[in-house]
């Protein structure tokens, strides 16, 4: 489990940004006790939570914004953040459907507008064993479902990315079957962890991190947090998902951080944070096993993975 429970970290305990890009001066400054004085709770926003837990810090901006998987700009981690710039983020529009009593197409403006973004910091797990912690801005998935209002008949929350070649050169290829989808159990996606994200470091959303706005599930492997989104969709049976139709011996619909299921190729025992050269041992469901294990109360989830 990293930080603490998400209701417990108010926005004032986000470190900047400049107070990560030192490793050295940030512990030093820590330990001198003058990061409490500029900034209230930075040393507790920084800390994993748990007995036996090392302290965490979050990656840099730059290490967030250039080392990316959005296979719309591209398939190098680089990519995104050299091609994403040509993706027109204003204006927005997101369609919500299905089984729901108020179904609508919202303007971001006003999809966001009852919503009190938040600062959150989570640790971010990606199926190829690489992993980073970044501070996020945005608002409980949850809220937004409560406004719709699911009918009875809704079981999954369906997700779709923004399909435009012409800005999003990706897509030319057919690496994946677009536009980019993605789903959750409707209690999965009720959990307080699951977020719509517009900001990261307190800054909007890049393009390349999914701007300008994603979900983020941080105890599932990173492919699961869909970027750009502009469909939400309320449905009664397991929907599609990009990479579980691309390949689903290796990608399955759950998709949730385990080290005893490994991937195929590679195994998921270990990780490396970006910016280190050791490896650490992967958690279960990402370190968030205290607040999501309960979801999957009496699944067999290496069939389930």
């Amino acid at each position: 489990m990293l930080i603490r429970k998400p209701d417990d970290i108010p926005s004032s305990e986000i470190t900047p940004e400049s107070m990560y890009v030192n490793r050295r001066n940030f512990i030093s400054t820590v330990a001198a006790g003058a990061a409490a004085a500029l900034v209230p709770g930075t040393a507790a926003a920084c800390q994993a939570g748990g007995p036996g837990r090392e302290q965490e810090e979050p990656n840099s901006y730059d290490d967030i914004t250039t080392y990316n998987n959005f296979y719309e700009f591209g398939l190098n981690k680089d990519d995104p953040s050299k091609h994403a710039g040509s993706l027109v983020t204003h204006p927005w529009t997101v369609k919500i459907d299905g089984h729901v009593a108020k179904p609508a197409t919202y303007a971001l403006e006003d999809l966001l507008k009852p919503h009190t973004l938040e600062d959150r910091v989570y640790r971010l797990r990606c199926v190829e064993a690489w992993s980073m912690v970044i501070p996020w801005r945005g608002f409980e998935l949850g809220k937004l479902i409560e406004r719709v209002q699911p009918t009875s008949r809704a079981k999954y929350v369906a997700f779709e990315t923004l399909y435009r070649p012409a800005q999003m050169p990706g897509q030319r290829s057919p690496v994946l079957d677009w536009p980019y989808d993605e789903g959750l159990r409707l209690d999965e996606a009720m959990h307080p962890l699951a977020l719509l994200v517009t900001g990261l470091y307190g800054k909007d959303l890049p393009n390349q991190n999914g701007a300008p706005l994603r979900l983020v599930v941080p105890w599932k492997y990173g492919f699961k947090s869909i970027k750009s989104i502009v469909r939400i969709s309320f449905v009664e049976d397991q929907p599609p998902t990009a990479w579980n139709k691309a390949n689903a011996r290796e990608y399955g619909f759950y998709s949730n951080v385990n080290p005893d299921v490994n991937h195929p190729r590679w195994s998921q025992r270990t990780e490396r944070r970006l910016g280190e050269l050791r490896r650490r041992r992967t958690q279960m469901f990402n370190g968030y096993g205290d607040q999501v294990a309960h979801l999957y109360d009496g699944m067999d989830l290496r069939k389930y993975y």
